[in-house]
Order: structure tokens, then C-alpha cells, then sequence
């Protein structure tokens, strides 16, 4: 997907869980877990498997946009990404963590992550696939312990609801490989007001010559 100045939608793959007792304490300005029972932040979050195997279904995928989110309808097909791989091949490939986050929907402990502290000319990237994602002249403190962007790169991202948790959120998906990357929330910065709200351990770093 285009970056929220541009007007491209995109398509997004819907994956499948089932999330088993959950109990939401406070979800406001975290970055949650989809999947796994930890607690993060000020979050209690669902336990229970993840099923990463494509669906036949369809779902409903959202481009968020500073003036409210879209709908559109996207047939699910592991051909909308560039880069596919087996479930056991991504296990070999990634760290227990950068599984768990990338491919799990998964979410690290905030203020555990060195790129809090990057603060490098150059790009961020996706850790499952190195696609360029975010500017670090973008990147902003956001107190929250992950790392936070103001915007993202044209056609570098997917977006999708989700209600997961009981809420109303937009995942962000690397648009190359599909590895969840975090939350956007309208609470940021100018000048787009919103708030990339990304797992430290999905990202790569790539300073600049």
C-alpha cells in the first residue's frame, strides 16, 4: 500500500485464528498482540494457536487514510506477495522473536528494542524480507516503547482491520512478504497525525551511505 498520501488501495490476505479467553484490561495506545497470552504494556492479551494457512475466504482490508478508513474487498491469494515461503522455511530463517512478531502477529515487550534508541540516517526495513519501510526522518519518540513513525513509504505496507482484541484497530503488513509489523493509530505527530506504532523486532536498520 501506498503511504497515507497517496491514494493507492491495496490488498491484504486474510489469515485465520482463533483466540481463546481473552480479557481486555485497557487498549488505548499499546501496540497488541494478536496471538500468544502475554501481557504487554497495559494489556492482557487472548491466548491460542495461530493458523498462518491461506483461506479460500475473503475478508475485509482497510487502507487507513487521515480522514477515516476505506473497505474494500480482497480475494485472499498467497500470489499478492512477492515474497512467499513455508511456515517451517520462515522458522529457519528468523529468530524465535522475529517469528513469533512476523509471522505470529506477536508483540514485544515495549522499551525492549535497540531501534528505540536509533536515531541514524537512513531507512528501517522489514526484518523478513529487508523492503525499505520507513524513512528515519520520520521516526518520532512516542513514549509509548516502540518505535513510531509519522508515515511510511509509498507501496510498502498493507493495512487490515482488525478486531482481534475487541477493538477496532489497523494492522500493519509488509507489503513484500505479509510479516505483521504493528498498529497505526491517529494520536501522532503532524504532518499526517498519525502514529506507526511498530514491533523494534521486525525491523532491520539500513543506514545511509
Amino acid at each position: 500500500m501506498a503511504s497515507h498520501t497517496s491514494p493507492s488501495l491495496t490488498l491484504a490476505v486474510s489469515r485465520r485464528r482463533f483466540l481463546v479467553g481473552a480479557v481486555i484490561l485497557a487498549v488505548t495506545t499499546g501496540c497488541a498482540s494478536r496471538a500468544g497470552s502475554r501481557v504487554v504494556g497495559p494489556e492482557t492479551m487472548p491466548s491460542g494457536p495461530v493458523d498462518d494457512a491461506p483461506s479460500d475466504s475473503v475478508s475485509e482490508t482497510t487502507a487507513y487514510k487521515p480522514d477515516g478508513p476505506t473497505s474494500v474487498t480482497a480475494v485472499t491469494s498467497t500470489e499478492l506477495f512477492e515474497i512467499s515461503r513455508t511456515d517451517e522455511q520462515w522458522r529457519q530463517l528468523l529468530t524465535s522473536q522475529q517469528y513469533d512478531v512476523l509471522r505470529s502477529a506477536g508483540t514485544e515487550a515495549p522499551f525492549s528494542s535497540p531501534l528505540n534508541d536509533q536515531h541514524g540516517t537512513g531507512d528501517f526495513t522489514c526484518a523478513g524480507c529487508n523492503l525499505d519501510l520507513f524513512a528515519s526522518s520520520t521516526k518520532f519518540d512516542s513514549g509509548t516503547g516502540w518505535p513510531s513513525f509519522w508515515q511510511v513509504n509509498d507501496d510498502a505496507v498493507l493495512e487490515e482491520k482488525d478486531s482481534s482484541v475487541g477493538m477496532v484497530r489497523i494492522e500493519v503488513l509488509c507489503r513484500r512478504c505479509g510479516g505483521h509489523l504493528g498498529h497505526v493509530f491517529d494520536d501522532g505527530p503532524p504532518p499526517t497525525g498519525l502514529r506507526y506504532c511498530m514491533n523494534g523486532v521486525a525491523l532491520g536498520f539500513r543506514p545511509s551511505a
